[in-house]
C-alpha cells in the first residue's frame, strides 16, 4: 500500500545548508521510488490559522519509506535539514482505493 513521508515545517532558516539539502535530497529518494506530492505552498487556508510548510513524499509502501529514511545517503544529509528547520516528520500508510470516511471505525483502524 502506498505510504508517505509527511513533514510539517513550522520554521525554516534559509541559507547554504538548506540549499545543499535541497540539492541532494532527490538523489536519496530515487532508489526507493520516492516522489514529491506536495512541497511547500502556496496555501489557501479555509479553516484555522496555518503558518507553516507541508511536504509530502510518496513511496510504494511503508517499507520503502522506512528504508529511505534510514538509508546512509539520507542520514548523511539529514543534519542539514534538522539544524535549520523546526517541525515534525512522520511516515504513514495511505488508504486503499475506495476508502470511505466510516472505514476509520473498522477494528483494524480503531486499534491505533
Amino acid at each position: 500500500m502506498t505510504a508517505y513521508a509527511v513533514a510539517i515545517i513550522h520554521e525554516t532558516r534559509l541559507g547554504p545548508e538548506i540549499r545543499r539539502y535541497l540539492e541532494l535530497i532527490d538523489e536519496t529518494l530515487k532508489p526507493y521510488s520516492g516522489c514529491y506530492r506536495i512541497h511547500g505552498g502556496p496555501y489557501e487556508t479555509v479553516e484555522g490559522d496555518w503558518r507553516g510548510d507541508l511536504v509530502i513524499i510518496e513511496f510504494p509502501d511503508l517499507d520503502q519509506a522506512r528504508a529511505w529514511y534510514q538509508s546512509d545517503n539520507y542520514q548523511a544529509i539529514k543534519s542539514l535539514r534538522v539544524g535549520n528547520t523546526r517541525g515534525e516528520l512522520f511516515l504513514v500508510d495511505g488508504v486503499p482505493d475506495g476508502h470511505r470516511g466510516i472505514d476509520i471505525l473498522q477494528p483494524r483502524m480503531a486499534a491505533r
